[in-house]
């Protein structure tokens, strides 16, 4: 096993809510109230509520590693990343830290108000142990990186917040520290910014650095990560590959999954005309998938008995987005669905083509019907049944090209594109007469 760069030992902290009632402004007034209310005997507390934001969290990060820490809000992220930074101290547990380490959790951390922007790129780089030449060495990438050379000798508490962000990334990123940790940062500045930050994290980590990515972009953590780390009320709930955790966090939040089986016929969805047997989601090669590749098909496969012969069986689906737009329909065209077929099991797999939907997640309803004569009689109507994710998880042709952050819109299809060059050579040749 690789040494760790990072090591997690009951990590727990601990913070205290609660405080006077009567809140004043300056001395003289705690002073003057605290004279009364020793006089009247009226001074009241709010009886202190500790609150654990973090508890017994223990794990390992390798050397070189890319992971993702998610989770709801209120979690317990950016504490756990505050301790790993030393922001913070724990209340029990500990953390061992091999290596230069620089972190980024909020606009600006590490940058001092007063000093310019050049002057804090070289401070940074004299907290992470590094040379003045070092520094030196890297200096005209970060401020080209950062794009505020215009105002590089401006003390920084005049920077907006997107000049503020884009020069902390930038140092972040170029200064070489083992250990990098970035908490939702990327959600900050424009979209050429961000496609730039993305990139940037993508080299990182081919560069064998450690780093310690906190987001909620599921898609991003897909794409940049090889592993996570799912948290829930302080506690960590679940640790391995990126894949599988977002789809255990997407399954919990909208309580589905990629896989749905009725083994008991009595449970099974249906009348009796039909009955659901199972619902999976399957990549190209037909196995089950959680996540897949924009530029990849993916399958709805949906497993079901035949019980009657009186009525013809037409096998449908609908997809949702996560905010809860709905996509599309599709039904099987199969001529077979047009009249009944014989009582038996039957499998039908509705796929959806690569280069179709963008990133993000999405929810299956599936239906069996008797479709005809303008009505339409439902024997199945399994919805929200399954999910799955789609995510730019590999290389080639996409809509994207390389713009690297996530764009809108529930589809993303890989249109085919003509370009007439007839106008454009008739005027180069008007103006070189």
């Amino acid at each position: 096993m690789a040494d760790f760069a990072i090591r997690a030992v009951g990590l727990s902290k601990q913070y205290r809510i609660g405080q006077l009632l009567r809140r004043h402004d300056t001395l003289r007034d705690q002073i003057s109230s605290a004279a009364k209310a020793l006089v009247h005997g009226d001074l009241k507390r709010t009886p202190p509520e500790m609150i654990w934001a973090l508890e017994d969290v223990s794990f390992e990060i390798d050397q070189g590693e890319i992971v993702g820490i998610i989770g709801r809000n209120g979690a317990g992220k950016t504490t756990l990343l505050r301790l790993l930074s030393r922001i913070s101290e724990p209340t029990a547990g500990y953390a061992d830290v091999r290596g230069r380490l620089r972190s980024l959790l909020e606009v600006g951390t590490g940058f001092h108000g007063e000093l310019t922007g050049r002057e804090n790129i070289y401070l940074n780089g004299a907290i992470l142990g590094m040379r003045r030449t070092e520094v030196n060495r890297k200096f005209d990438e970060i401020v080209e990186f950062s794009g505020v050379e215009k105002f590089l000798d401006t003390p920084v508490k005049r920077y907006s917040s997107g000049m503020y962000v884009r020069l902390a990334f930038a140092v972040a990123a170029h200064l070489e520290p083992e250990i990098l940790i970035v908490d939702e940062v990327l959600a900050v500045g424009d979209a050429a910014f961000q496609k730039r930050c993305l990139g940037k994290m993508e080299t990182i980590g081919r560069s064998g650095r450690t780093v310690v990515f906190v987001s909620h972009s599921m898609p991003t953590v897909t794409r940049l990560c090889s592993r996570a780390i799912l948290l829930d009320g302080g506690h960590v709930v679940a640790d391995g590959p990126t894949e599988s955790i977002v789809a255990r966090y997407l399954q919990a939040d909208l309580g589905t999954t990629a896989r749905r089986e009725w083994p008991e016929p009595g449970s099974r969805p249906g009348d009796d005309v039909a009955r659901l047997r199972s619902v999976t989601v399957v990549g190209a090669d037909g196995q089950p998938v959680e996540a897949a590749d924009l530029r990849e098909p993916v399958g709805i496969e949906l497993a079901f008995d035949v019980i009657s012969q009186r009525e013809p069986i037409t096998p449908m689906i609908a997809v949702y987005n996560e905010q809860g737009v709905h996509a599309f329909n599709a039904l099987d065209p199969d001529p077979r669905w047009e009249r009944p077929q014989p009582p038996g099991r039957y499998r039908s797999c509705a796929w959806i083509p690569g280069n179709l939907l963008n990133e993000g997640s999405y929810i299956v309803s599936v239906f069996l019907n008797t479709v005809g004569h303008g009505k339409t009689v439902k024997h199945v109507a399994a919805t929200e049944i399954v999910s799955f994710q789609v995510a730019d998880l590999g290389a080639g042709p996409s809509a994207k090209g390389t713009f690297g952050q996530p764009w809108g819109g529930v589809i993303s299809p890989l249109l085919e594109w003509t370009i007439d060059t007839e106008g454009v050579e008739t005027i180069r040749e008007r103006s070189h007469l």
